[in-house]
């Protein structure tokens, strides 16, 4: 696992628990339609995870 991902929410948080909200905006995200460009480590898999059906995923370009 190396380089960076792009990332794009495309969900709300609204009505989803204290933690999924965290954890987005520590993704850099808060906003449907804000794009953040991560390192691709364990811990950031972990979070997309966590937050997967909330998010789009894509390799970094």
């Amino acid at each position: 696992m190396a380089g960076k991902l792009k990332i794009t929410q495309i969900g709300s948080p609204i009505g989803r628990p204290k933690d999924q909200r965290a954890t987005l905006i520590g993704l850099g995200l808060n906003k449907i339609r804000r794009t953040s460009e991560v390192d691709d480590t364990p811990s950031v898999r972990g979070m997309l995870r966590k937050v997967n059906h909330l998010v789009k995923i894509e390799p970094a370009k």
